[in-house]
This record gives structure tokens, sequence and C-alpha cells, in this order.
């Protein structure tokens, strides 16, 4: 195969943090003393990863393919990701490479990066995959230890057969 295009797409993802929930990014349950809210487990990292794909594949946002609904309550954002996956797959595309921040003070993330990256990297199929950890400085609400959130950018190839004669 030879590239077509590429393009690139970002992402952006908040959450506010409370009792009673879980805290998890990239499949990775945190051990944080607050989790995310939202409608599936809240994972702000695969939410903005998802629409950084999807926007580099002119596809809408996570909404678009992942309503708030039954069928997602709750749902494993790890999952949703590896489908978003298959969405630009079937399309033509595929993934070159995520670069990705995390803005939280609950917690520091730094231990957990190799098991994140792990999971992106065989959810995205590529080990181009990176992921900074930043505290918010003291700085609204992630700084104030009330919400997360994530900020990511992708390359998507789109691949054209070519054949020999």
């Amino acid at each position: 195969m030879e590239s077509d295009s590429m393009f690139i797409g970002f992402g952006y993802d908040r959450h506010p943090l409370v009792e009673g929930r879980r805290l998890v990014l990239a499949g990775v349950e945190i051990d944080a003393p607050l989790g995310s809210l939202g409608h599936s487990d809240g994972d702000v990292l695969s939410h903005a990863i998802i629409d950084a794909l999807l926007g580099a594949g002119c596809l809408g946002d996570i909404g678009t393919w992942f309503p708030e609904t039954k069928e997602y309550k709750d749902a494993n954002s790890l999952d949703l990701l590896k489908e978003t996956v298959k969405i630009l797959e079937e399309r033509g595309f595929s993934v070159v490479n995520v670069d990705a921040t995390v803005v939280a003070s609950i917690v520091k993330l730094s231990p957990y990066r190799e098991k994140i990256l792990e999971n992106l990297k065989s959810a995205l199929e590529t080990s181009r995959v990176n992921v900074k950890f930043k505290s918010g400085n003291t700085l609204g609400f992630e700084g104030e230890e009330r919400g997360i959130s994530a900020y990511a950018v992708c390359l998507v190839e789109e691949k054209k057969c070519t054949k020999s004669i």
C-alpha cells in the first residue's frame, strides 16, 4: 500500500471528579479518592483520542458514534476506542501516531504511564503513541482537584491500493 493522504485530528474532553466513581485512563483504573463522572466510564484520555481520530477522518465526534444511550451507559471507553479504529479502517484510514496530554492534580499519574501506553498502542494498532501528564499547577478545575481533562492530536493516513503491472 502506498500513502495517498494524511490528516490531522484534535480531540479534547473533560469531566468533573466525584465520589463513588472510578478514575479510568485508557482502560487503566487509577487509585484515586475521586472518579470521573460521565455517561460511560468517564475515560477522558480515550474520549479525547476518539474525537481526534474521528476529526481526522471527518467523521463527526464521539457523540455521533457513541451517543448517551442505554447501550453506552458505563461503557468501557478503551473498547470504544478500538471500535473507532475499526470505523476508520473500514473507510481506508490507519493511525500513524497519537500524542495526548492529561491534566489532573488529584493523583500522580506517571506511575501508570507504561500500562496506559501499552493499552493505547494495542487499541490504536500503532507503536507511535505518547502520553504526557500535567498537574494544572493549582489552576482551573484540574488544578483544584475538581476535574480532569485530556487533549489529543493524531495523524491518520488514507491508504490506496497500488497494483504492479
